[in-house]
């Protein structure tokens, strides 16, 4: 039997992620035999909490807020192994994972270009990057990638994926008959042809054939520069971008403190607040744990989700 445990992995030690979780800790004391805490030995031990402990990394290691260094990414990288195998075991049924540093893991033989790619190898499946939990919900057909790259990327197979993703999501939080847009590649959509031809080519033939599935997706691609806006104005209940940025830097603008980064299309659920390690406040007691709160508020729901 899968266990209804969440597992919270630090992050890079020498960021935020250590004092967001230990706020969280703080704050939800009556939740805390719900959750195990992975971290190095001596972060663990001046927590008070009633949490499992799972230490991870040298047990002398201790690090220093805002400098990072090898040891450090050693231990977040072990925090993630070590949460993946609980669940691929039946110890936890997901993970919220604390902000990493992609430079330095990388560094120490780190291969994969984010965490949604690593859980992917570790678990299967076929992961899509999704945000919500602000006023937001944004899906990511593709994210790590280069942009020049993006275009030989959207296939009729990956849009679809997409589109599924982001009606799941929406279903998650409740919302029965989900409305779904699609950004255009091109500025403008592509302006009949004027400004592009992917949409007219490819792009919307395709979302016209999954539309057949999904009543509730707008079968053409809309233009990505109003399509946010109307998210907010209420016409749609979740957006799906073709590339990173297209979809993070509104969501980013419109909801910092407060978006959630979940990664679908996995057996297990994964979470993550939408923020990095910030270095530059790590131990100033000035991080925000809003986020934090958010990933695990969305994990226990889409677990629910699941469950139903």
């Amino acid at each position: 039997m899968m266990s209804g445990k969440l597992a919270f992995t630090c992050g890079d030690p020498a960021g935020v992620g250590p004092e967001i979780i230990a706020t969280w800790l703080a704050q939800h004391r009556d939740a805390a035999t719900e959750v195990a805490v992975i971290g190095p030995q001596r972060w663990l031990d001046s927590l008070d909490t009633t949490s499992q402990k799972i230490a991870v990394g040298l047990e002398e290691f201790s690090a220093t807020p805002g400098q990072p260094d090898a040891e450090g990414a050693l231990v977040a990288w072990a925090a993630v192994e070590r949460a993946a195998e609980g669940c691929n075991a039946g110890e936890f049924s997901g993970v919220v994972t604390g902000p990493i540093s992609k430079s330095a893991l990388a560094k120490i033989g780190y291969q994969f270009p984010g965490q949604t790619e690593f859980f992917a190898a570790r678990w299967g499946g076929e992961p899509v990057m999704a945000f919500c939990g602000g006023k937001l919900r944004v899906v990511l057909a593709t994210w790590h990638v280069p942009l020049c790259e993006v275009p030989q990327l959207l296939s009729a197979q990956l849009l679809r994926r997409s589109v599924v993703a982001a009606d799941m999501l929406a279903k998650a939080e409740g919302v029965a008959h989900p409305r779904i847009g699609v950004c255009g590649l091109n500025p403008h959509a592509g302006e009949g042809g004027l400004l592009g031809n992917d949409e007219k080519n490819f792009l919307n033939p395709a979302l016209q054939k999954i539309a057949a599935d999904f009543p509730g997706l707008t079968p053409r691609c809309e233009p990505g520069d109003t399509l946010f806006a109307r998210q907010l104005r209420g016409e749609f209940d979740v957006v799906v971008a073709l590339y990173h940025d297209q979809g993070l830097a509104p969501l980013k603008v419109i909801d910092f403190d407060e978006s959630v980064n979940v990664t679908l299309g996995l057996p297990f659920v994964r979470t993550s607040p939408d923020h990095g390690t910030a270095f530059g406040i790590a131990g100033k007691g000035v991080a925000s744990a809003t986020s934090f709160t958010n990933a695990v508020t969305v994990a226990r729901r889409l677990l629910a989700a699941r469950a139903q």
